[in-house]
């Protein structure tokens, strides 16, 4: 049964790439990032979790717990609606619920724009005042890894165009960290690099907009100067 539904899977993917091909953006370059030379995202945390001696995690989209159970903290809640964590539920009905404050936040959910952004502003309201929102798949190597609903088996979604717009914001001070298919870094404080972008059409944004404004963009930092930036 699995295996017919992989191979399943695999031929509808094949058939939503060439669909994709005739009607959708061509532009076929890739950032070549090998992600197997940095650290995972767990070990990343954890770091920032011993180094701002960091008391509570809220891990939003935990899958099968890859990186949830890997993390030593004191207080540890994760929000997936299928499988994972400790609340079975969406991110939007965990936060409407929601009255406790959380050091670090890890959104790892619904890899869409709309989501992601919608995520981040939670976060920022249940966040602790030196606390930290840190956000998974930010750096697409590939047009195929980024396109909205997916197609491809590597997938990141359109989470990078949430930290475009979050490097618009006046009140938060967000980073991509190279590591781990691209961790983003947001600090509730005011904004250190402002993007100025003359629209304000994130959904809109193509993946030829990433690649050839990617640094600009994405306001990458490497993993061994994230402590640096969050001191």
């Amino acid at each position: 049964m699995a295996e017919r539904e992989n191979l399943f899977t695999t031929i509808k993917y094949k058939f939503e790439k060439i669909k994709y091909f005739f009607y959708g953006e061509k532009f076929f370059k890739k950032k070549r990032y090998d992600w197997s030379k940095y650290p995972t995202r767990f070990e990343i945390i954890q770091n920032i979790i011993k180094f701002k001696n960091y008391k509570s995690y809220l891990e939003i989209g935990c899958d099968r717990n890859q990186s949830f159970l890997n993390i030593n903290i004191d207080k540890r809640v994760g929000v997936d609606p299928v499988e994972g964590g400790t609340h079975k539920m969406t991110s939007d009905e965990f936060f409407s619920n929601n009255n406790d404050k959380f050091d670090i936040i890890f959104i790892d959910g619904l890899h869409q724009y709309e989501q992601v952004i919608k995520d981040v502003n939670n976060s920022l309201n249940c966040l602790t005042k030196n606390g930290i929102i840190l956000l998974h798949d930010c750096l697409p190597r590939t047009l195929w890894n980024q396109i909205y609903p997916r197609i491809n088996s590597d997938w990141n979604g359109d989470v990078w165009k949430a930290i475009v717009e979050c490097r618009t914001y006046e009140n938060i001070d967000t980073y991509t960290c190279i590591a781990d298919r691209g961790i983003g870094v947001i600090v509730p404080r005011k904004n250190m690099n402002k993007l100025i972008l003359n629209k304000n059409d994130f959904k809109g944004l193509k993946y030829k907009d990433y690649y050839q404004n990617h640094e600009q963009y994405m306001n990458l930092i490497e993993h061994h100067d994230i402590f640096l930036t969050i001191e």
